[in-house]
């Protein structure tokens, strides 16, 4: 089955139609423009509920918070669950585009910041409405169940948890593979199937930097945290350039730093922000143990009393390593390559940003797993960045612009092309 539905694939794309259907990419632009941070993708959920019921879907609302599970149950065969997130960044965004985000939003307790889809979710969704009709369509040549699940929150790392946890699997069935894809650098209709190691783990780490303060003049009466503050900055860089096997890849990102209030006063804290990120789990807990004595270290080489040594706060919504069930990514890969060309399917390194799709994965140790890359940048100005050598913006930037019409149409194509690979043809 997968083979009959790669040739109509590899038609699709090879000829004049290298751009996704008008109202995908309409879909698409409004999805960009009405963006909607974690567990608030009201609108953004109601729309793909609607569309997924069109398409001839069942479909549940309000699973996690606000996300949607849409079933389509055709005979007996294995069941495939494709999800795409749903929610956006705190990111002004400057790309100038016509269809530009202009909304405002807070996350729960937070201030009012401008918000941006600046990884790409709106692509995703897309994709997601897309693949849905392309399955329903298609529905008298494959046999099995579709699960498309639009999650919320996964840039808060909380999302997949909360569905599970709202008993995503005892209520809609365990499936026996869990896809996605991420749209990205590289150009668009292309992609990249890792066969292992696919996404960083990462934890969020607060370091609250005590001293005692006083007049910016009498630095000699204070224990300055500002100061100590940047020999800790400075000396956790050595945990990665003099602690880290240099064959196992390590970040210690120190994100944000806040402390003093004027220019003549020395104050009392220092708060540090950081990400800590790696594919390993020893090598993730010996970071922050690492994170953790640097702290301590050098509050006692500045003097001050063991009651003042920094607070290391470890938040307890990390999530652990993407890793691709290697079987599954060779044949969606092979596939990928039959259908698309070889050139077409790009080779490259694990990313060290993180997800949480490894969480439907890692509920249960049955269902195999694959994420996949979306080649999402114009193909022209791809080309002339290499030649050039310019940096071009990826996701998380407020200047991350996919190209619609390609990145939509090859996301449609490969993911359809996967899950009918894995559902029985019928006889």
């Amino acid at each position: 089955m997968g083979r009959m539905f790669g040739a109509v694939t590899a038609l699709l794309l090879a000829g004049a139609a290298q751009a996704a259907p008008v109202d995908l990419v309409s879909l698409y632009k409004d999805l960009h423009a009405h963006p909607e941070l974690g567990f608030q993708e009201v609108r953004s959920a109601g729309i793909l509920a609607a569309e997924a019921r069109a398409a001839g879907f069942e479909v549940t609302e309000k699973v996690g918070g606000t996300g949607v599970v849409a079933m389509l149950k055709n005979g007996k065969g294995p069941t495939v669950l494709v999800r795409a997130d749903m929610d956006a960044l705190p990111v002004k965004e400057i790309t100038g585009l016509p269809y530009a985000s202009q909304v405002t939003g807070h996350y729960q307790g937070g201030p009012e910041t401008p918000v941006m889809h600046a990884c790409g979710h709106d692509i995703h969704m897309a994709v997601w409405v897309g693949v849905a009709r392309a399955l329903a369509a298609n529905k008298a040549r494959w046999r099995g169940t579709v699960m498309l699940v639009a999650q919320p929150a996964e840039e808060i790392i909380q999302g997949a948890r909360a569905m599970l946890a709202d008993g995503l699997y005892a209520r809609f069935g365990r499936p026996d593979y869990a896809l996605a894809l991420h749209d990205g650098p590289g150009p668009a209709g292309t992609v990249q199937v890792n066969l292992a190691a696919n996404a960083s783990a990462a934890d969020t780490v607060d370091i609250e930097v005590k001293g005692i303060g006083g007049h910016g003049a009498y630095p000699a009466d204070t224990k300055d945290p500002v100061v100590l503050a940047s020999r800790i900055v400075v000396a956790l860089q050595t945990l990665v350039s003099r602690e880290n096997d240099p064959f196992q890849p390590a970040v210690v990102t120190v994100g944000s730093i806040h402390g003093g209030t004027k220019h003549n006063i020395i104050g009392e804290s220092v708060h540090l922000q950081l990400t800590v990120r790696s594919f390993d789990a020893g090598v993730q807990a010996r970071l922050i143990a690492g994170i953790r004595r640097i702290a301590r270290g050098e509050a006692m080489a500045a003097g001050l009393p063991e009651s003042l040594y920094p607070e290391v706060t470890v938040d307890p919504n990390g999530t652990q390593p993407t890793i691709n069930t290697t079987p599954l990514a060779t044949r969606i890969k092979a596939l990928f390559q039959k259908t698309l060309g070889p050139d077409r399917v790009l080779e490259g390194n694990p990313s060290m940003a993180s997800e949480d799709f490894n969480q439907f994965g890692l509920a249960d140790a049955r269902i195999q797993t694959v994420m996949y890359s979306l080649g999402a940048v114009n193909p022209a100005v791809w080309a002339k960045a290499q030649q050039d050598g310019t940096k071009l913006p990826g996701p998380h930037n407020p200047r991350w612009a996919p190209d619609p019409e390609p990145t939509i149409a090859t996301g449609v194509a490969t993911m359809t092309d996967a899950v009918m690979m894995l559902l029985p043809a019928t006889r």
